[in-house]
């Protein structure tokens, strides 16, 4: 793993070598690109400079220019999952609708890359574009005309329920540790039945629907208690 920063002298070797070797150069956002394709197929414990640099045709110390700590690195692959995930400012869609894109962004990012997620939900987003993502989503939440109490209440109360929603679905209760005996199928269909008749709608193909359900309850709530506040 990523463990010592290196000089500015010493990375700018690490630059100078690898091109002359490979004659390829590396930049930020094509080893942050790797490093998320490894992490997608590996799960974050197979992410190192050694695999990042066997994926990229370099030695490892060539990462080092661009990115002194794995912190770093991590800071940049968060970025790119912000950037697929995108915020909806076409203001003619309202801000509803653009609440909504901007939830559907998010989801889908997460699904794309359920071995990352579980560390991009922890992460605080206090890089530059980060801090953008918020600010936008923020924004669009007072240019309805919420206040700044509400505005940062609901931008909460929404994050709240996309990241619950998306590690659930991607590393949540399903793939999460089981008790040593486990109910049986059979004992749950005789002595649970509430549990019984609900069971088929907890499967994965349900998931697009819950989520949706959800998230229309949610802004319906805030579009309501907008109104009422007008």
């Amino acid at each position: 793993m990523i463990t010592k920063a290196k000089s500015r002298p010493e990375r700018a070797k690490a630059r100078d070598w690898h091109q002359a070797r490979s004659g390829v150069a590396l930049s930020r956002e094509r080893i942050a690109a790797a490093a998320l394709a490894l992490v997608d197929r590996e799960g974050l414990a197979g992410l190192s400079t050694r695999r990042l640099g066997e994926e990229l045709g370099c030695e490892a110390m060539s990462i080092y220019y661009h990115f002194p700590s794995k912190a770093h690195l991590m800071d940049a692959v968060v970025d790119l999952m912000l950037t697929e995930a995108g915020v909806a400012m076409a203001e003619e869609w309202g801000w509803l609708e653009r609440l909504r894109r901007a939830a559907h962004g998010f989801r889908a990012m997460a699904l794309k890359h359920p071995k990352f997620f579980p560390f991009f939900a922890v992460h605080r987003l206090n890089t530059l574009a980060g801090v953008g993502y918020i600010d936008s989503i923020i924004g669009i939440l007072r240019d309805a005309g919420f206040s700044d109490r509400d505005a940062a209440r609901y931008f909460r109360e929404i994050g709240y329920y996309l990241t619950g929603a998306a590690l659930d679905e991607t590393a949540g209760y399903a793939n999460g540790p089981s008790a040593a005996e486990p109910v049986s199928d059979e004992t749950i269909a005789t002595d649970f039945p509430n549990l019984a008749a609900a069971a088929p709608y907890f499967h994965p193909e349900q998931f697009e629907a819950t989520f949706e359900t959800g998230l229309e309850i949610l802004l319906e709530g805030i579009r309501r208690a907008h109104e009422a506040e007008r």
